[in-house]
C-alpha cells in the first residue's frame, strides 16, 4: 500500500530535503507515522506529542480532508492516498 506524504519545509531537514516521501505498508495514519519514523528518525516527535496524539500545531490532511474531522490517527490509508503534513501558521494584526 504505497502512500505519498508531502513534507513541509521545516521538516525536510529530517528527510534529506525531500518534499515528498513514499511510504509502504501503512494501513492507518498511526502506522504511517511509525513507518515515517523508521525511515526518518525524529519525524514522529515533531508530529506527535508525548502521549502519541497529533500535536495541536500540526495539521494532517488525507486526500485534502483534515484527519481531526475523520478518524484521527485511526484514519485508514488505502493505496494511492496522499497525506499532507502542514504546520499551523499564526499571526495577524
Amino acid at each position: 500500500m504505497a502512500v505519498t506524504v508531502r513534507i513541509p519545509t521545516p521538516l525536510r531537514k529530517l528527510t534529506g530535503e525531500q518534499d515528498t516521501v513514499i511510504a509502504e505498508e501503512a494501513g492507518t495514519l498511526a502506522q504511517l507515522i511509525d513507518v515515517l519514523e523508521g525511515m526518518h528518525p525524529g519525524l514522529k516527535e515533531r508530529i506527535c506529542d508525548e502521549t502519541g496524539e497529533l500535536r495541536r500545531f500540526v495539521n494532517v490532511y488525507v486526500n485534502g480532508e483534515d484527519v481531526r474531522f475523520m478518524s484521527g490517527l485511526a484514519t485508514e490509508l488505502p493505496a494511492g492516498t496522499e497525506v499532507s503534513i502542514v504546520p499551523a501558521v499564526a499571526g495577524g494584526c
